[in-house]
């Protein structure tokens, strides 16, 4: 099981009209799609803890300092950020306050693979990457940390 668990298991995307955005434990990643022949040059990528270029305040707050952005193609601009709480429970509903928002469905997806994860990481010798799972996943599932080993 070495590579990651996203890359195991996929993402869940929510779309918007200028590109998509998804999220793991740790990281929001939101991908902006750009003309074609795009220059890094011509790029101004302003990243902060509660704001980005796009307008809006995040949805959560994140590290400023881990923030990173490349351009890949010429054609899409990828931003990494990441998240300053990072349990299964901070399963973002927006990419900002007000705007983003996943519909429903994604945000079941989304909240279920962010605990998939958590169970993937306090349980490493398990592959969770193919699971499915139903019942009580919202706000990261169940709490076993008052269980006694």
């Amino acid at each position: 099981m070495s590579a990651p668990f996203e890359e195991r298991s996929g993402v869940v995307p929510c779309g918007t009209p200028w590109g998509r955005w998804y999220q793991t434990l740790e990281e929001v990643f939101i991908e902006v799609r750009v003309p074609p022949g795009t220059r890094a040059k011509d790029v101004r990528c302003s990243l902060q803890s509660r704001h980005i270029a796009l307008s809006g305040k995040l949805f959560d707050s994140t590290i400023t300092d881990e923030g990173t952005w490349t351009l890949e193609d010429r054609k899409l601009i990828r931003i990494v950020l990441m998240k300053t709480n990072r349990d299964a429970g901070n399963c973002w509903t927006s990419l900002l306050e007000n705007e983003y928002a996943a519909d429903p469905w994604v945000q079941d997806q989304m909240q279920r693979k962010l605990t998939l994860e958590r169970f993937q990481r306090e349980n490493p010798g398990f592959d969770f990457s193919g699971a499915e799972i139903s019942g009580n996943y919202s706000k990261g599932g169940p709490d076993f940390s008052s269980l006694a080993k």
